[in-house]
């Protein structure tokens, strides 16, 4: 299993320090494109600290919700978000191309990626969107990184219409839901503490399940885990993941 963060989230003068710490640490990184948090400078660095540890660099687009840090919902016509999908993967990407830095995934952000999961019309307009990135590029297909559930099989067929290969990732950090979701941040407890979040990755690596909220046990199969950047002690959660690894 490969280790993921969220990254390239400081702008202007609002910083995450823990990118450089971090990058040292994960396998990929997911690095957000203006909408949500980053701006160009930002970007420029994430993507040069990704090339200098040798980190895959995947795309996180956003609701345009800055004040929001992406984790409000939007409803959104799909031309428009489509629009704004294929702007913020390309603004990246032709970032990358300036540093000999290749994206080859793209993993929606907060609200986005959860509305993703939930809605099967905003999945097929993500679909669709990198898709469309993919029939225009004569490189490797970009993969679409979505949430391992229950429902990975039905993902696959859904992602086949479109050729559109798939990563399914977990969270180390975030409590889940009995339906294999993550909790609202707006309930107490939903993001994990360091101790809490050492033993759900443990759990997940190890037996391919995690426990939920009431209790229940969930299988969970995982290709990356995720731990966000912004959650407190990422740096130290991110190498003590690497024992289990």
């Amino acid at each position: 299993m490969k280790l993921n963060c969220d990254l390239g989230e400081s702008f202007g003068a609002w910083s995450m320090p823990v990118e450089s710490a971090i990058m040292a640490e994960i396998d990929q990184a997911n690095i957000a494109c203006g909408f949500h948090a980053g701006d160009p400078l930002v970007m420029k660095q994430a993507l040069f600290l990704a090339k200098t540890h040798g980190v895959a660099v995947g795309a996180h687009p956003a609701y345009p919700d800055l004040q929001g840090f992406g984790r409000r919902s939007m409803a959104i016509a799909s031309d428009e978000l489509n629009a704004m999908l294929q702007y913020q993967v390309s603004a990246l990407s032709g970032m990358a191309a300036l540093y000999g830095v290749n994206v080859t995934y793209v993993k929606p952000h907060g609200a986005l990626y959860n509305d993703m999961m939930k809605s099967a019309e905003v999945r097929r307009t993500v679909m669709q969107s990198i898709a469309e990135i993919n029939a225009s590029s004569t490189g490797a297909p970009l993969t679409l990184m979505v949430q391992a559930t229950a429902q990975n099989a039905a993902l696959k067929e859904e992602a086949k219409g479109w050729e559109l290969p798939l990563y399914f990732e977990a969270f180390s950090d975030r409590r889940y839901t009995d339906e294999g979701l993550l909790q609202s941040r707006g309930i107490e407890g939903a993001v994990l503490d360091e101790d809490d979040a050492l033993m759900q990755a443990e759990q997940l690596i190890e037996s391919g399940t995690v426990t939920t909220a009431s209790g229940k046990t969930l299988t969970v199969e995982a290709d990356s885990l995720c731990v966000h950047g912004d959650t407190q002690g990422a740096v130290s959660i991110a190498q003590r993941i690497r024992s289990f690894l």
